[in-house]
């Protein structure tokens, strides 16, 4: 819910975790887990919405708010819903980092009816979490052979990694003896 007042917590995060707790600690809430954090998403977009209806072009003379969100960001994003409008909604869920509140605040500001807003985000909101919380589930499942094949590959990593360096370090001593 306090992601609908712009507080930087993550729902995706949010999610992920709730689906590895579900695969790896308590399978027999599963659904449980994904109702709340659904409500959570669903309910906090609510918030977000109301925010920018109620107090609409009142909000930039918040100095917090109007460093937050930019008001040219703002207007395109009212463009995109002039030009793509559910696609929008449906799309934009799947971007993190402040560009959902954006879109729930945008949809506030610009006086869409609550009742397609509903609609709308309800549909974008059951199909963005449930893809990611199904990912996350099934790789909290498999987190046993994700995790040794992490470790290949981290060791993989670390000798690609020291070869660059020693190749980087043997080019600049090779360059500096030739001048």
């Amino acid at each position: 819910m306090l992601a609908g007042l712009n507080v930087p917590i993550s729902e995706d995060l949010m999610i992920i975790i709730s689906a590895v707790l579900a695969a790896t600690v308590v399978p027999e809430n599963t659904y449980k887990l994904f109702a709340g954090v659904f409500l959570g998403c669903y309910l906090s977009d609510w918030v977000c919405y109301w925010i920018g209806r109620h107090f609409g072009p009142k909000l930039w003379n918040v100095r917090w708010f109007a460093r937050t969100f930019n008001r040219n960001r703002i207007d395109q994003i009212q463009n995109y819903y002039a030009k793509y409008g559910f696609f929008t909604l449906l799309f934009g869920r799947f971007i993190p980092f402040g560009v959902r509140n954006g879109l729930f605040l945008t949809a506030g500001l610009g006086k869409m009816h609550f009742g397609k807003f509903l609609f709308s985000d309800g549909i974008a909101c059951v199909l963005s979490n449930t893809i990611l919380f199904t990912l996350a589930y099934h790789v909290g499942k498999n987190y046993e052979a994700l995790l040794s094949t992490l470790k290949t590959f981290n060791i993989f990593l670390f000798g690609a990694f020291a070869v660059a360096i020693i190749g980087f370090i043997w080019y600049k001593r090779r360059k500096k003896a030739a001048t």
